[in-house]
């Protein structure tokens, strides 16, 4: 069944198909009545740093629930019918206008009770707040450029539904470079055995957008401004990760997007209605 969606975006993850993981990106979001979000097929163009729609803006679009992806939370957009509101909400007022709509979502202290939820009902996107962050790994990923197989990957997803034609999937390809390197967090959180440490990689396209802001600004020098942001600035703010599981190895978990609210809340009228 075909339905009309309201969708506020949390989430768009760097393409990173391979053999392993088979999938390519992730949109993702909350709509009005705070239920999760997987959208596809989403092409590159409108999830790339600056077009189209971004995190933390409102769309409308036509959905239904997907037939080949019986996670819960996955629905097939359909992209010639999504209109999006004028820009993102804002964050002034430490983030007045955001904490509603994470409000509506059921955070998450301990990883282990996500991977419970997920067994239990087939969720596969949840919201995790870490106890505190050890450190960020940076690994040299396996081909410093997309293989053959991978852009067949690419080129299939950006010709799904006949949104492109081969020779403009394979343009769109060429002109999306691969970051050389793998990025993870190393992480802890509390258990009703204690602390436990966690690591999972980080696939939020802002982080790719800030390697290469960093690799363009500093060149071989771009790890320490990259680590300040990720270990230091962002482990200063209220860090929560938005993780996703992988369609094929559902026990696999991703961070798909970082959601960085200030430590310290708004302050708000309780005079004033929410909504």
């Amino acid at each position: 069944m075909v339905f009309l969606d309201r969708i506020l975006i949390l989430a768009k993850t760097y393409p990173s198909p391979s053999a392993k993981y088979v999938e390519t990106s992730c949109v993702a979001g909350i709509n009005e009545h705070g239920q999760f979000r997987r959208l596809y097929p989403v092409p590159f163009r409108l999830i790339e740093e600056g077009k189209q729609f971004k995190k933390w803006q409102w769309i409308t679009a036509r959905v239904r629930k997907s037939n080949d992806d019986h996670r819960p939370e996955s629905h097939r957009i359909f992209i010639d019918t999504i209109e999006c509101d004028a820009g993102s909400l804002p964050t002034k007022n430490h983030w007045e206008a955001r904490w509603p709509w994470i409000d509506r979502i059921p955070v998450f202290s301990n990883f282990a009770e996500i991977e419970q939820q997920r067994l239990t009902t087939g969720a596969s996107l949840a919201l995790l707040r870490p106890k505190r962050i050890l450190n960020l790994e940076i690994r040299t990923a396996r081909y410093a450029d997309w293989t053959a197989d991978e852009k067949a990957k690419l080129v299939q997803e950006q010709m799904q539904g006949n949104l492109f034609v081969q020779a403009e999937a394979e343009q769109q390809i060429r002109e999306l470079k691969k970051i050389p390197f793998d990025f993870y967090y190393n992480y802890v959180c509390d258990s009703p055995e204690g602390e436990v440490e966690q690591k999972h990689k980080i696939v939020d396209w802002e982080a790719g957008a800030l390697y290469w802001n960093c690799s363009n600004n500093y060149g071989e020098k771009w790890e320490q401004p990259f680590r300040t942001k990720l270990e230091e600035d962002l482990a200063g703010k209220d860090l929560m990760f938005l993780m996703g599981n992988i369609h094929r190895f559902q026990d696999q978990w991703l961070i798909v997007s970082l959601i960085y609210p200030p430590k310290q809340r708004p302050v708000l009228n309780p005079q004033t209605p929410l909504f």
